[in-house]
């Protein structure tokens, strides 16, 4: 079977977010329009400009990976977990009751845009107290990025291709994409793709509020993040994982896989132009959107709803508005757009994977999730950006957007897959 023949699909998702620590969960949370930011209770910020986030809050990991095990672990790395379990027992897959042969077919690719930050953070406060000699025999193991699908593969004992990406905001999108040519190639049948970021500490906060990159709306964090209004003032950092299972179309069929949509198409392109800030005029994202339906054999007029990557930053939300414009001309004002960012802020590495079942479920459930927190127009924002409130709409056609430092974009195309009988 050659590349072009193969079908990938989406069998099974999984999330952790600031809004839902599940899929179930985080789509009602979308659907009310519940923000997840609020006071930051990992550490005192009360001396940062930015005092507020969006935190994973009541999650216990040692209740899913045990005390012992989830203190060896940073938090980016439990996250990533939790979400893969949830994803494979979406898709109905149990891997224990696997073949040896099956499980080298099933691969997990799980990035992140920072890795292990409180691990690293801690263990240098550490070492300036104490010296070398108290730095833990876990520390750079547990650290490093490609340890969580590395702890995601152990655990389950899939023996498939296994790595990590890293493409800062983009990450995650990358995986999926990643994940989709491993299959079509022929080298695996099953995938775990996603992202995952825990970048709420004292140096995260700190490294992102010196840019000038985070909103400072103190007093109202709720409505802190609201991209494309003319009072936007910066992303709100959140944290949190997202996981896929990416899946030969005939081999879910064979197995009675329920199918959520099909990965139809890929698109990334580099700006080549800003260390952090977007191109001004959107060429990278415009080269991937393109690129994107080009692979998927579509027209800018097939595609319903794109989740946008709308991140409430000044230059970014236009930027991305100018590069949809370019790729689709009068059809930018008939679909919808928008950014769930307003509500589970920035996941950073995580973005990507949650923004892309975000856009699975709009096709499922024929429903787009909304832009929050929208009081004042933007001249520079003039497209439907489903302000404030969902909108049933039937989705066929999705694209999630994700970009990131250093100019990286991507664009995923998701379908509706029709019953077949």
């Amino acid at each position: 079977m050659s590349f072009s023949d193969r079908r990938v699909v989406v069998t099974g998702l999984g999330a952790l977010t600031p809004i839902g620590h599940s899929v179930p969960a985080f789509w009602d949370a979308m659907m009310a329009g519940r923000s997840g930011a609020g006071p930051i209770t990992h550490f005192d910020a009360s001396d940062y400009p930015t005092t507020f986030a969006c935190e994973v809050t009541d999650f216990d990991p040692g209740e899913t990976l045990g005390r012992k095990e989830a203190r060896r672990m940073d938090p980016f790395a439990q996250y990533a977990i939790v979400a893969a379990d949830e994803a494979l027992a979406d898709a109905g897959i149990d891997p224990a009751a696997m073949t040896e042969e099956e499980r080298t077919r099933v691969g997990v690719i799980v990035g992140s845009g920072i890795g292990g930050m409180k691990l690293f953070q801690d263990q240098v406060v550490e070492y300036a107290a104490h010296g070398p000699r108290r730095l833990s025999p876990f520390f750079v193991p547990m650290m490093i990025i490609d340890m969580a699908p590395g702890l995601i593969s152990m655990r389950h004992q899939l023996h498939g291709p296994n790595y990590a990406t890293v493409s800062a905001c983009a990450t995650s999108n990358n995986a999926i994409g990643d994940a989709w040519m491993l299959i079509k190639a022929g080298l695996a049948d099953t995938v775990v793709a996603g992202g995952t970021d825990a970048s709420i500490t004292e140096v995260g906060l700190g490294g992102f509020g010196n840019m000038k990159a985070l909103s400072t709306r103190n007093d109202d964090p709720q409505h802190a993040s609201r991209p494309f209004d003319a009072a936007r003032d910066g992303f709100v950092m959140g944290e949190g994982a997202g996981a896929l299972i990416l899946e030969d179309y005939e081999h879910a069929k064979a197995r009675g896989a329920r199918i959520y949509a099909e990965v139809a198409g890929l698109g990334m392109s580099a700006d080549a132009h800003h260390i952090s800030a977007p191109h001004p005029e959107g060429l990278g994202a415009t080269l991937a959107m393109q690129q994107a339906l080009e692979t998927a054999g579509l027209d800018p007029s097939d595609v319903d709803y794109l989740n946008m990557h709308g991140t409430s930053t000044p230059l970014g939300d236009v930027a991305e508005t100018k590069a949809i414009k370019a790729v689709f001309g009068e059809h930018a004002y008939r679909m919808n757009l928008s950014s769930t960012k307003s509500m589970t802020g920035h996941l950073l590495g995580a973005a990507g994977a949650v923004e892309a079942i975000a856009s699975i479920l709009a096709i499922t459930h024929g429903r787009i999730p909304p832009t929050i927190n929208f009081e004042t127009p933007d001249p520079a924002c003039d497209l439907n950006y489903t302000f404030n409130e969902p909108q049933d709409r039937e989705v066929k056609v999705a694209l999630s957007n994700a970009f990131g430092f250093g100019g990286h974009n991507t664009c995923v195309v998701f379908t509706k897959v029709e019953d077949e009988g």
